[in-house]
């Protein structure tokens, strides 16, 4: 698993910060410089901090855990979809829901109302006149806008993956109440101390976003490669040894 390296953080922009007076102070350990107005993020941070994110990550994945990528800013919304469909990660792209964690529950009743409006066969629709038909097909098509990338989420995340905390703030005020840790793309403009794995980089960067989220991405994937890898392994000494015992009776090697 590739580490990010300084040289490509420079290149996609990732040392950016906001103007100086727009800045959070709680910020200050990861800046490097003012200069021409703009603060600079030190990126030899912002490396230790993907490489801490990525331990966490793959640590969540090795124990079964699930993982919500969430991304609603025009700017990232592509990326997280594209990066939380190649690791097999829900995520969300679009306005996030007030209660989408603290109130998981209704959203499940949401997601159950969508799945049977998208049932093949269903009985819902005989008997309607056509604007009946016509408004739960509105209906339909919203909801499944709003829960596209969680409509397979049967319970809450383990962990949650966010581009620019400042912009989802309300999502990491619900995953604090519930005591989900939050990894997080953090700008100069955003306190770090509100999410347990801040990294600091610029947060209007495609680039930047693409290469820290498609890293935490490559974790996950690699992670999930060695518990494949470890199961086979397993499976293979147990074969071996239960081959190799000429003391077990007949019955119980056929059983095995």
């Amino acid at each position: 698993m590739a580490k990010v390296k300084i040289e490509d953080l420079l290149s996609t922009g990732a040392h950016f910060g906001h103007v100086t007076k727009k800045w959070s102070p709680n910020f200050k350990p990861y800046v490097l410089l003012e200069k021409n107005g703009i603060h600079i993020i030190n990126l030899e941070y912002t490396v230790d901090c993907v490489e801490k994110a990525k331990a966490f990550v793959s640590n969540i994945v090795k124990n079964k855990g699930e993982i919500l990528f969430v991304g609603t800013k025009k700017q990232a919304q592509d990326i997280v979809q594209q990066e939380a469909d190649r690791c097999s990660m829900y995520y969300i792209v679009e306005r996030w829901l007030g209660g989408t964690l603290t109130n998981f529950s209704t959203i499940k009743k949401s997601i159950k109302r969508l799945k049977l409006l998208e049932k093949e066969g269903s009985n819902l629709y005989e008997h309607m006149t056509k604007k009946e038909t016509q408004m739960l097909n509105r209906e339909k098509i919203k909801l499944a806008d709003q829960h596209r990338g969680i409509k397979d989420m049967r319970r809450l995340p383990d962990a949650i993956i966010i581009v620019d905390a400042q912009y989802e703030d309300t999502a990491i005020r619900e995953a604090k109440k519930l005591d989900i840790p939050v990894v997080a793309i953090v700008d100069s403009n955003t306190n770090p101390d509100k999410v347990e794995y801040p990294i600091p980089a610029n947060d209007d960067s495609i680039r930047t976003i693409q290469l820290i989220i498609s890293s935490l991405a490559d974790a996950i994937i690699q992670s999930k490669k060695n518990i494949v890898e470890s199961e086979k392994d397993s499976n293979l000494d147990k074969t071996v040894s239960t081959s190799s015992n000429p003391n077990l009776p007949k019955e119980e090697l056929e059983e095995e």
